[in-house]
């Protein structure tokens, strides 16, 4: 939650963030490996109901990449902008050139993370490229508290990268390493929360004339 509460306040500031947050999920998810169940979609498409429903949210912007095909569900369900996490990042990175680079942490958010990347490239930049790392040892390290490490290893895994035209980091956790990685390599490296808090606040913006307290968004 940190990263992203950092790009709302440089961003954002004057929206009222908060955080909803079920931290079993992304537990339950790599027990499961690549395929989401539909019983965790079940209790992602909850948080959505329960975040424009009582919670009156003019807008969701998820910060796990491993619930892709929820998100798509949550888009097509719900009556306010849902943001997928890591889609203005790929825009980024595909602007940038055809060879891409993934530094990844969550093993189990790659698979939709692809197909995500491939879906748009498709349409922007024929003929980009993939290649994801996952980084050994960097999301246990960030779990037991120690960012220094997790920083480090996903730095030195980019150090060793070449031929890129672009470095993505793949999840909303690991954006903390941003400025490690940025200074062991050339490379241009992109992170998702900056992205995804722009493109949250243009599809509110967009959609929303004005927030009532009470009844939440007003409709434009």
């Amino acid at each position: 939650m940190d990263p992203i509460g950092r790009a709302m306040a440089a961003l954002w500031p004057e929206a009222e963030a908060v955080n909803l947050l079920d931290d079993g999920l992304s537990i339950d998810r790599a027990e499961e490996g690549e395929t989401l169940s539909a019983a965790l979609t079940g209790r992602f498409l909850t948080l959505g109901d329960y975040a424009v429903g009582p919670m009156h949210a003019a807008g969701i912007l998820a910060t796990c990449s491993a619930f892709g095909p929820a998100l798509d569900q949550l888009k097509a369900k719900l009556p306010v902008p849902v943001v997928k996490p890591n889609e203005p990042m790929f825009r980024a990175a595909l602007a940038s050139g055809r060879r891409i680079a993934m530094l990844a942490t969550f093993a189990p958010a790659v698979a939709s993370m692809e197909e995500e990347f491939r879906g748009l490239a498709a349409d922007l930049r024929p003929g980009a490229s993939l290649t994801s790392i996952v980084v050994p040892g960097a999301i246990a390290a960030l779990r037991a508290g120690d960012a220094e490490t997790h920083n480090r290893l996903v730095a030195a895994a980019a150090a060793g990268l070449d031929d890129f035209d672009a470095i993505m980091l793949a999840h909303f956790s690991t954006s903390r390493a941003l400025e490690a990685v940025r200074a062991a390599t050339d490379i241009p490296v992109f992170a998702a929360p900056e992205a995804a808090v722009a493109a949250m606040r243009a599809a509110v913006e967009a959609a929303f004339a004005d927030y009532d307290a009470e009844k939440g968004p007003v409709t434009r």
